[in-house]
């Protein structure tokens, strides 16, 4: 396989030789924007729509962190759970959350926040009639009311023990005023929070730049921004971002080639940091009948394709140290990730050629393999199918593009990647791909059945146990191929000043010019 994992090392010497040259001359741009008290940002997928329940791509993730609020914030240091639109919270029963809000904010627009606004922008994205990206972050939520002004209960379907880790995560609260006139549409094109940035310009599909928010409240877990604005541009191309972070003409840029990073280290006005990440990487087969690929509806076919991936060669190779493999489609570190009883399947190509010949494939078949980012590791997994006999061509593209391929029964094989919205809890990862939602490409009942006793059961070793049978079906069955973690490399001018989460979360309220 040296010959496709090399390719990648290849380019970036090519940008790098260039690059060497330049950044010696043009550190004066990063001075520049030192001076102006800016960060300029690029990242290679688009949001569909900026709006954070409308959006399942990591920039708008990140996007979201700076612009919004959630009712609770979680240190990413200590894992503590403190108030931030919330003060305090309390279980009244097993399935009402009752929380107390924080007076004296403002929203971007100058309205101000009350409990009319987590109740409209809860009650509004958990109908299921409004389409909310990812149902999985908001399906729990039967209603949300009201007690005074600010004061709320949310009321769940069922037990959902992770509740107050979703209200720390992807759960942001809009203006209702706002909200009810103008829509996610209209959010996305004038997005309006409470967050420490706010948005002053979003050019759709190109730029979208935030400024600091004079008003931020004060006593909250996130401190007043350094940095008084952030721009950040969508370029998909990441050679086009490497080659403008060594002219000077970005600041920071995340997700750099491991080879990239290691040559760009020489370069005197950048830093190199690196850190492990909750982003796990998998391979999701459609298994039913409305599969395209009818191969993939055999088990053999399956299971060969697991045996066919050299996922430790994959892990070392192309994305570095600190990635470990997983055996099941969900971090580690998540609260029910239990792997025990998972099936691993090694490395074998004859072990997978034999499969396919008994599936009646000796010739293998032709495929089609989808993927939107870390397309080195689209193209090496592409070349191990190929040396078993599958022949699979890539459809590369922007995340949206892919997902509503997969959704509408048009995508066989999807190279995914998943970083569960940065939530510590399996209900965030697992359940989205199996538990019968929109991206659930097997559809298999008991898994379904065994994710919703996981998800919803109050007791944390039934939880646990629900998890591992499900994992241990997912992997007998092989619906997916289980990949590894993904570390990610940030390329930075030498003089900004940020820490590197695991939840891959650059937080521009933390960081400063030297």
């Amino acid at each position: 396989m040296g010959w496709s994992l090399k390719r990648s090392a290849m380019r970036g010497l090519a940008a790098l030789a260039m690059g060497v040259v330049l950044a010696a001359g043009l550190a004066g741009s990063a001075d520049a924007q030192k001076a102006r008290n800016t960060v300029r940002f690029a990242y290679d997928q688009v949001p569909e729509n900026v709006d954070p329940f409308f959006n399942n791509v990591r920039i708008g993730v990140i996007i979201a962190h700076q612009v919004w609020d959630n009712l609770i914030y979680r240190d990413p240091k200590t894992n503590e759970y403190k108030g931030q639109l919330a003060t305090a919270w309390r279980w009244v029963d097993e399935k009402t959350l009752e929380l107390d809000l924080r007076r004296g904010v403002k929203f971007h627009n100058g309205a101000e926040f009350s409990a009319d606004d987590v109740v409209y922008t809860l009650n509004y994205v958990a109908n299921p009639a409004n389409r909310s990206t990812t149902q999985s972050n908001v399906n729990w939520i039967e209603r949300v009311v009201k007690v005074d002004s600010h004061k709320v209960r949310i009321i769940t379907k069922r037990p959902f023990p992770a509740a107050i880790e979703y209200l720390a995560g992807p759960i942001v609260i809009h203006p209702a005023a706002y909200y009810e006139q103008v829509g996610p549409k209209g959010m996305n094109e004038k997005p309006i929070g409470s967050g420490p940035y706010r948005v002053v310009e979003h050019q759709i599909g190109r730029s979208i730049t935030l400024e600091r928010n004079p008003d931020y409240f004060r006593d909250g877990p996130k401190p007043q921004p350094t940095i008084q604005r952030i721009v950040i541009r969508f370029i998909p191309d990441r050679q086009t971002q490497i080659a403008e972070m060594l002219s000077g003409g970005l600041d920071f840029v995340m997700n750099v080639a491991p080879d990239q990073a290691q040559q760009m280290r020489v370069v005197p006005t950048l830093q190199i940091v690196s850190g492990g990440t909750m982003r796990i990487v998998f391979l999701n087969l459609a298994t039913t009948e409305r599969s395209p690929s009818e191969p993939l509806r055999d088990v053999r076919v399956r299971r060969a394709i697991a045996h066919a991936i050299d996922r430790q060669t994959m892990a070392t190779q192309l994305v570095g140290q600190g990635s470990q493999l997983i055996n099941a489609i969900c971090f580690p570190a998540q609260f029910g990730c239990d792997a025990s009883q998972a099936t691993v399947y090694n490395y074998d190509p004859a072990k997978a050629r034999q499969l396919l010949a008994e599936a009646g494939f000796p010739n293998g078949f032709e495929v089609e393999f989808h993927a939107y980012r870390e397309r080195n590791q689209s193209e090496a997994m592409i070349n191990y199918l190929r040396a078993v006999g599958i022949r699979a061509t890539l459809r590369f593209g922007q995340y949206a593009a892919m997902r509503d391929q997969i959704r509408a029964g048009r995508a066989a094989m999807a190279h995914q990647t998943w970083g569960s919205f940065s939530i510590n809890d399996v209900s965030a990862s697992t359940p989205v791909y199996y538990k019968g939602l929109d991206d659930d490409i097997s559809r298999d009942p008991k898994v379904i059945e065994l994710l919703e006793r996981g998800d919803t059961v109050t007791d944390p070793q039934q939880r646990i146990a629900a998890y591992r049978q499900a994992h241990a079906i997912i992997t007998d069955q092989a619906y997916s191929v289980p990949l590894y973690n993904l570390v990610t490399f940030y390329a930075a001018s030498k003089d900004l000043e940020f820490n590197a989460y695991p939840d891959e979360l650059p937080r521009f309220w933390e960081m400063r010019w030297k």
